[in-house]
């Protein structure tokens, strides 16, 4: 399984995470080291009802921040007017430099 913290706009501020299997996870996240997705460029990929099918599985899979062992993926939601700002590859390892500090840049920069 991997786990996904959901991004969203909710007043809660919660960041749940959720459990996707493998074949979900691909769907949310197709591309080689694909690591975000916003969900309406996910929904328009697959579908609204694909979308939603693989959703409703996940949303079923809540798991404790202090049970996760990694975060494997980033869902936002209402993020669309937000977008410009990841990287075009929605991997975190390729953020612009101005976005992270020089720690990052070492790490980010050692796992491309």
């Amino acid at each position: 399984m991997k786990n996904i913290q959901i991004i969203d706009g909710a007043e809660n501020a919660t960041f749940s995470v959720f459990q996707a299997s493998e074949e979900e996870f691909l769907e949310i996240f197709p591309e080689p080291g694909q690591d975000m997705e916003v969900i309406e460029d996910f929904s328009d990929r697959v579908t609204d009802e694909k979308a939603a099918s693989v959703l409703h599985a996940m949303w079923n899979r809540p798991i404790l921040k202090r049970d996760v062992a990694g975060i494997h993926g980033t869902l936002f939601f209402d993020y669309a007017g937000r977008r410009q700002y990841l990287p075009d590859t929605k991997r975190e390892i390729d953020w612009a430099a101005s976005c992270i500090n020089e720690a990052q840049r070492l790490l980010f920069g050692s796992r491309k």
